[in-house]
């Protein structure tokens, strides 16, 4: 059996041994040595080229961050972050995913965590799926992003006035927006291109745990045209917002009168995940008077295929994946392929435009 070959960084002898005695319980993995700061990491990196890296981001003499930086510069290899659940822990770990780790884990109780043991399966499944991770060919992040100007023959263009009006128009068009591994890097190409005049709401799950969620938000917001937030249960959906379904919870719709309305839970996980794609697009399929665009993108396993196939089978929907040649992780897209009900398959940077030109396309 041909065994990955893992390099596991920080700073904590403990956590270092708990890290490997997890990760060489299967038989895929094989931990070949250890690293105790970022220098370290890098000069093994560079030594041993590893099939996965398991990088703490908390460290002296070089932190995770800056030792992640010059990975990607030299020896560009999977990495999968360990992260504190603090504030400033989830948004250290964002700007990681944007600069090319595959994915974070957060310990569960800080620095040095004695229950590191919770979360040994998520473990050794991201490390399992970093390792068969696409990391060569992940379009450029733009400082600046461009905005994608809606059709100019529109009515929904005419004027900047426009962009104050645009929530308070009567909704028609939804859009749902899946993904997992490789999701913060991906969204930030696809939130940040959309107006701020977008005639519909978009709703994103993002596999995340509590507290990252609200960093990611608030980072997208930051950065886009359109307003970004955490979803908020009871909140009624606004054209021109994205709400992000919080971490730990399903996002699903229900709806009330002339509006639909957030109704957030913390009802069993599926798949595995909570946020679920499935709970979010199933409930969505309930709503039968709005047209949806659905999008699932870069993700492990197959969140979101099922609901789309309900999605399909109960209104007007325009389905869009991910190309293979951006994802991160070629799971969530394929599954979605595989149903046959995939409208649009587009590389990344493509997707924005693609929302765009279903929302704008009258029926």
């Amino acid at each position: 059996m041909n065994t990955k070959k893992i390099l596991v960084v920080d700073d904590s002898a403990f956590m270092r041994k708990l890290i490997s005695e997890f990760l060489s319980e299967h038989p895929q993995l094989e931990v070949i040595a250890f690293g105790r700061n970022g220098q370290d990491a890098v000069k093994k990196a560079l030594e041993l080229q590893p099939d996965v890296i398991t990088l703490d981001i908390e460290m002296p003499e070089m932190d995770g961050l800056e030792a992640l930086k010059v990975i990607m510069e030299k020896q560009p290899c999977p990495v999968v972050m360990l992260s504190s659940l603090t504030k400033e822990g989830s948004e250290t770990t964002l700007k990681a995913m944007e600069f090319g780790a595959v994915d974070f884990i957060a310990k569960p109780s800080g620095t040095i965590s004695l229950d590191l043991h919770k979360i040994k399966d998520v473990l050794i499944e991201k490390v399992l799926a970093a390792s068969k991770a696409n990391i060569s060919m992940k379009p450029a992040l733009s400082a600046k992003p461009v905005t994608i100007q809606p059709p100019v023959n529109n009515p929904h263009s005419v004027t900047n006035t426009f962009f104050s009006q645009t929530r308070g128009k009567k909704m028609n068009k939804l859009v749902l927006i899946a993904t997992s591994t490789g999701g913060p890097r991906a969204l930030q190409h696809v939130v940040t291109k959309l107006p701020g005049s977008l005639p519909a709401p978009v709703i994103v799950v993002q596999h995340m745990p509590p507290g990252f969620t609200k960093s990611l938000s608030d980072r997208l917001d930051s950065l886009s045209d359109i307003r970004v937030k955490e979803g908020e249960d009871g909140e009624i959906l606004q054209n021109g917002t994205v709400y992000i379904a919080p971490g730990g919870k399903h996002l699903r719709l229900r709806k009330t009168g002339t509006s639909i309305v957030i109704v957030l839970d913390e009802l069993a996980s599926e798949g595995g995940h909570r946020p679920s794609a499935n709970a979010t697009f199933r409930s969505a399929a309930e709503i039968h008077d709005i047209e949806k665009v659905a999008v699932i993108m870069t993700g492990m396993g197959s969140d979101g295929a099922e609901g789309l196939i309900k999605l399909k089978e109960t209104g007007t929907v325009n389905a869009i994946a991910e190309a293979k040649e951006t994802c991160v992780v070629y799971g969530m897209p394929k599954a979605a392929v595989a149903t046959h009900l995939i409208d649009d398959v587009v590389p990344v940077d493509e997707i924005a435009s693609a929302i765009v030109k279903h929302v704008y396309n009258k029926r």
